[in-house]
């Protein structure tokens, strides 16, 4: 669910400071609309969206409703017969891809909670005669539809309904996925406890690395075969596979994704009520993934980091789950320890450095600059 998945147009606060970094030419692939998109603040959705859930205040079977840092909702099954994971995710920003993002990362949010990503259902918008009508709609569409099953089949997932229809006002499609999953153990995001190690899979910024190449690889001082390295990270972007590996011993499992794996700690922190100290040395970041935030100025932990699954796990079963998924060829490393707030509030302690402000993805103000230069 990732803080209730909302999203809203909001005005920039701030320019990439190299003026001189991108040019009049720059054409991306993931395209941001004018204002920019983003998550609703926690404090909004504390406000507007977490108390009016309907009747789930008084529905014993919902073991876990909207909350903040949560990535998908639980429900015990009617029978009693172990617990149903549904999550929601839109695609707003791809303009390529979409289908198999779309399968991903609503897959993402339901294998972090402890389930076997099973049943989805997909809200599918394209554009009308105003933007790819004829045979560009049809040819998208099947696009689309060829990446939605080839992506479903890969995680083991049936596609069960959804809704299609062609919009005049869209000029890139647009895309809704909910995914069903089933466990007999629930792993929340707030389930940390003081004493358990920090795990972090693949390396941070794996989906903004390919974000940074497609969009703005041909106005950086980076090699063309370092950008077309990283525009392959998007082949990685499911979970699925470590999240199964790990979810055995897990006390929390979290999806980073926008403000990158420094937002998905700080978002563990703050659902499971602890500190989490965190070095930064510690966590992996790919070649490719420096060099080009290097060359952008962006720190690699604060760039969509979907790819990397977060978990903490007791310290006795650290050596175990890097066992596991070193076995699976799964690169993963432990970065930090969780600890006791003493009477603080939640947090993330990145090398000393107290965060408990929700943490704006890098990335923003780079298309923030190259809207208002287009």
């Amino acid at each position: 669910m990732d803080d209730y998945r909302c999203e809203h147009r909001r005005q920039s606060l701030a320019l990439f400071p190299s003026s001189d970094a991108f040019s009049d030419s720059y054409k991306p692939r993931f395209v941001p609309v004018r204002g920019m998109p983003g998550k609703v603040s926690p404090d909004d959705l504390l406000t507007h969206v977490f108390e009016r859930t309907g009747a789930a205040e008084t529905d014993e079977t919902v073991i876990q409703g909207p909350a903040d840092g949560e990535d998908a909702a639980a429900i015990d099954w009617p029978d009693g017969d172990g617990t149903l994971v549904v999550s929601s995710d839109p695609i707003s920003l791809a303009a390529s891809q979409v289908g198999t993002l779309g399968v991903y990362v609503a897959s993402n949010d339901v294998a972090v909670s402890g389930a076997d990503p099973r049943w989805l259902t997909a809200v599918v918008l394209l554009p009308g005669d105003d933007g790819a009508g004829g045979d560009a709609a049809d040819t998208l569409l099947e696009e689309i539809s060829h990446d939605l099953d080839a992506a479903a089949r890969e995680i083991g997932a049936s596609i069960v309904g959804g809704h299609s229809e062609y919009v005049d006002q869209l000029e890139r499609p647009l895309l809704s996925l909910t995914a069903m999953g089933a466990t007999d153990r629930f792993v929340p995001t707030g389930g940390a406890e003081p004493g358990d190690a920090v795990l972090l899979t693949k390396a941070a910024g794996v989906e903004g690395s390919a974000i940074l190449a497609a969009d703005f690889g041909d106005e950086l001082a980076v090699g063309a075969a370092t950008r077309e390295r990283a525009e392959g990270f998007l082949d990685e972007i499911s979970v699925v596979p470590e999240a199964r590996i790990v979810r055995e011993h897990a006390t929390a499992m979290h999806d980073p994704t926008e403000g990158g794996v420094a937002a998905g700690l700080l978002e563990v922190a703050r659902a499971s009520t602890v500190r989490l100290e965190v070095d930064r040395d510690a966590v992996p970041v790919r070649e490719e993934t420096r060099a080009l935030c290097d060359a952008a100025g962006v720190d690699p932990l604060r760039i969509f980091g979907s790819g990397a699954l977060l978990a903490t796990v007791p310290g006795d079963a650290v050596d175990d789950c890097l066992a596991a998924l070193a076995d699976a060829g799964l690169e993963a490393a432990s970065i930090g320890t969780v600890r006791d707030l003493g009477g603080g509030e939640p947090e993330l302690r990145l090398d000393g450095e107290s965060i408990t402000e929700p943490i704006e993805d890098d990335l923003y103000p780079l298309w923030e600059r190259a809207d208002s230069e287009g």
